[in-house]
């Protein structure tokens, strides 16, 4: 596919190199933060950042793994818009100390789920949701509805989780 504001004549991809289809891109309050944080917890990597003259982060494009993952400050033009991210990890239990190491706040506690997955969850400095999880087993739809079923039961008599 030509991109057709580029002045050179040689096709692009839609899709830039190394990039998936989606790609999560957080505009929040605090992005140096949350770029720290993602650098500490996840070992994330900084590929491209651009500044503001007053210091706000204009884009800043990173990896996490395989993925990418863009972060902007929020500003008049661009507000706060919210996300909750789901990131699957070799060892969640070890990924999950490091992101509470890195100043996460505990959301929930690693634990086994009844769709395979171990998992937990942090909130970034800026107060976003990170669901850390590793795929523990395979689990039929049959199953999965079945379980499902008692994680609604029980949900219902538990505390609700703090947002």
């Amino acid at each position: 596919m030509k991109n057709e504001n580029s002045s050179s004549s040689k096709a692009v991809s839609a899709i830039p190199k190394g990039f998936h289809t989606v790609t999560p891109f957080l505009v929040i309050n605090d992005a140096p933060k949350v770029i720290e944080f993602i650098k500490k917890a996840f070992d994330g990597t900084e590929d491209f950042k651009l500044m503001t003259d007053d210091n706000q982060v204009m884009h800043c494009s990173m990896r996490i793994g395989d993925s990418n993952i863009m972060i902007a400050d929020a500003m008049d033009s661009m507000p706060e818009q919210r996300a909750m991210l789901f990131l699957y990890v070799d060892d969640v239990d070890r990924v999950y100390k490091k992101a509470i190491a890195a100043k996460g706040e505990s959301v929930r506690d690693v634990r086994n789920e009844f769709y395979g997955d171990r998992a937990g969850a942090v909130k970034d400095p800026s107060g976003l949701t990170w669901w850390i999880a590793t795929h523990v087993e395979d689990v039929s739809d049959e199953e999965l509805r079945k379980r499902s079923k008692e994680a609604e039961d029980q949900m219902k008599k538990a505390e609700p989780m703090e947002h």
